[in-house]
């Protein structure tokens, strides 16, 4: 079985460029990936299967990066922050048939509405969802990734925002969390989707899917 690193890093309040990066998702994923080798290539992030996932607390913001191999916490600018990673071995191997998990997920859930209704309404290609629309997109995201939900508590969040390419690029994704109970219907399709991530803006902050054993009264 293929071994994934969870890494948790907690950002020094002082530091500048840290709460820089943390308001920009652009600037997150750069920083992210400057955490892992440079010569892997255009797909780094994919071969590398580079997730990441910021999250507040009343003690402030840190960031989940889950990837193929340990992050090296000494690339880090000085003072930027701390960070420490373990192996999620453990966690995708108790994965089995009707286990009550606990899910989190960020995730940019939006629908591709057809060409000839894009030009007749003026709609981008790719159309943020909101409220029962995007609880059944998550809904059909989670049957396709090898969960029974069991409750879903949904919560829209700021969009991922920044600028790339030397200003040229703007990027911006809707952002919806999804968190509640759900039993394994699946395991192998559970582990490949944790894996891959679920849903576009994996590269800006979404798709991360996190499990934790729930009580077998859950839900």
């Amino acid at each position: 079985m293929t071994t994934l690193w969870l890494t948790r890093l907690i950002p020094n309040p002082s530091s500048r460029e840290a709460r820089r990066d943390f308001t920009n998702a652009v600037n997150l994923h750069y920083r992210v990936m400057k955490l892992f080798p440079d010569d892997i290539g255009d797909q780094a992030r994919q071969q590398l299967g580079v997730l990441f996932r910021a999250e507040e607390t009343p003690a402030g913001p840190y960031l989940l990066i889950q990837s193929l191999i340990q992050p090296d916490p000494h690339k880090l600018p000085d003072h930027y922050g701390a960070c420490d990673s373990r192996p999620l071995s453990q966690l995708m191997a108790y994965l089995r048939p009707d286990l009550p998990v606990r899910y989190r997920i960020v995730a940019n859930a939006v629908r591709k509405p057809r060409k000839t209704t894009q030009e007749i309404y003026g709609l981008k290609d790719r159309v943020a969802l909101s409220g029962a629309a995007a609880q059944d997109w998550w809904t059909r995201q989670a049957t396709n990734s090898g969960l029974k939900l069991a409750s879903v508590e949904m919560t829209r969040l700021d969009n991922a925002h920044g600028t790339r390419a030397q200003g040229q690029q703007r990027i911006r994704h809707a952002r919806t969390k999804f968190e509640g109970i759900a039993h394994i219907e699946n395991p192998d399709l559970v582990r490949q989707r944790i894996t891959s991530g679920i849903g576009p803006g994996k590269a800006y902050g979404c798709g991360l899917l996190s499990l934790a054993p729930a009580s077998s009264g859950s839900g």
